[in-house]
Formats: structure tokens, sequence, C-alpha cells
């Protein structure tokens, strides 16, 4: 992987720091008057906006790394709100080294996958509780971020997870789409990532693999990729189920996710070779230790 890139709380100085000073305003963290002493702080000491007015005990690095990210458009979430799983780091803790190797992982799939003209990929877990449904969530918030427009499809029949993660009211998605039981409008935009949108899992059908294996499924993956940037399938685990075969031969770009001291190495070679049987591509593989 390249090395993830790096997000600097400090501001620049100059026009940038009065831009600070209004959003932390507007964000009613400081008065005009705090906003003053702030400025004369700055211009005796020579440090940044954000730096004094932390110094002097008005706002917090929280603040500031807010008024950031509105400054130069990276939407993410307050520590504290509730809407959104806490195991959303993208959403809540995006500066942690979790994220960057996020990031890294981001670039690697532009370089490698949708810079090559692809917008659908798989992520496919080897076995149950390895992780894969959160990751993708994450991996989603992160590809919006960018300012992609993404949408997250919860192509889990059998124990769906996006819902949850995201907070999300409503029954129809992706289940209820494919039986021609609901139309675009199952699609949810997530409100705090302007580029940001999620397709339930829908309505828990008896025949998951059937479903999924039908030709109306080709005609709306075409759909969901023409009015998005980025098409990021969450699966089943191959070890329970098969259902995660036609969403990966539709996507035709797969990563793995395996967990450390639980996934072998004969199952992740075992996927790899029905992958490549459904005509799709494996990109590569990501680890993770939670």
């Amino acid at each position: 992987m390249n090395s993830p890139l790096h997000f600097n709380p400090a501001a620049p100085r100059g026009a940038g720091d009065a831009s600070i000073g209004v959003l932390l305003q507007e964000a009613g963290k400081l008065t005009p008057e705090n906003t003053d002493s702030v400025l004369r702080m700055q211009e005796e000491t020579g440090i940044r906006f954000g730096e004094a007015a932390q110094a002097l005990g008005m706002v917090s690095a929280a603040d500031v790394q807010q008024a950031l990210a509105r400054q130069f458009d990276y939407p993410f979430v307050p520590a504290g709100d509730k809407q959104f799983s806490p195991h959303l780091v993208a959403a809540y803790d995006p500066f942690s080294r979790q994220v960057e190797m996020l990031r890294a992982v981001r670039a690697q799939l532009m370089l490698r996958w949708f810079g090559r003209g692809h917008k659908a990929l798989a992520i496919v877990g080897v076995e149950p509780g390895c992780g894969a449904s959160l990751f993708a969530a994450n991996l989603a918030v992160v590809f919006s971020q960018l300012g992609q427009n993404t949408l997250l499809v919860d192509a889990n029949l059998r124990h769906p997870a996006q819902r949850s993660i995201f907070g999300l009211a409503g029954k129809s998605g992706l289940s209820d789409m494919l039986a021609g039981r609901a139309t675009m409008a199952a699609l949810a935009r997530i409100d705090a990532f302007e580029s940001l949108a999620v397709l339930g899992a829908g309505t828990p059908p008896p025949n998951p693999a059937e479903l999924l294996a039908r030709k109306a499924f080709t005609g709306l993956n075409a759909q969901l990729e023409a009015l998005h940037d980025i098409v990021l399938y969450d699966t089943s685990d191959v070890l329970t189920a098969h259902d995660a075969l036609p969403v990966m031969a539709r996507a035709r770009g797969v990563l793995l996710v395996v967990h450390k001291n639980a996934s072998s190495l004969y199952d992740v070679a075992a996927l790899g070779e029905q992958v490549r049987h459904a005509g799709a591509e494996v990109l590569g593989s990501v680890l993770l230790e939670f």
C-alpha cells in the first residue's frame, strides 16, 4: 500500500485564519469579543488562529478540526453525535491512524480499479464476523469525503448491517427492487455526507441466492453505476453462503476482507478461485485485527 495521506490540523496563516474565526463564530464557539482576543494573541505570538483560540481555552481541538473540515469541504460528524454506529470511525474520527489506513486503501482502489473506468466493487468477507460490513461502511464514507458520488449497497440479504450502522429508517431495499416492489426511492441519502447514499438490504427474502442471481440484478447494477461514481456492495461471507457469487459477477471487482488469526490461507486461496470462476478479479485483501 502507498503511504496514507496526512491531515494537518493547523490552518495556513493569512486569509484562511479569518475564515476559521468566522466558522467558529457561526458554530457558536466564539463571540466577536473572543475573536478579537484570539487575533491579538495571534499577532503577539505568531501562532495560528486555531492554536491561539485553544491556548486561550476558548475552543477545543475538536472545534478547530470541525471548522477546518468545513473550510476544506471535508465533512465528518462531531464526537457525541449518535446518529450512526460509534464504530463508523471515518465519520467520527477521520484524523485517526485507522482512517489514514482506509484512505490508503482508497488510494490503491482509485489507482488500480476505479481509475481504470470501473464503478462497482464487491467487499467480501472470508468468514462470518470478520468485520466486512463495518469495513465497507467506513470505506464508503472515505470515498464520499473524496467528493466521489458514492453508493453503498447492502447485498447481504441474510444478515444485513448497513441500516443499523447508518441509523436508517424504512424497510425497502435491494431485495424489494430486485422483486420489482421498489424504485430508486429506496436509496437513502446520508445528509451528513453530501456525496453518500445507502441502499439497504430490504425485506428479508426466503430465496436470497436465487434473488441475487436473477437477470434483473444486471440491469439494476447498470442503473446504479450510471447514477454514481462509486458503487460498493457489502456481501455475505462465502463460508456460510454462496450469495456473494452473483454480486461478485456483477461488480467484476472484489476486495477480500480477512481477520487476523481467524482466516486460513486455504480459505483465502479457495475464495480467490471462486472469484475467478465468477468472472471477477481479486484486487487485493485487507487484514483486520479488531
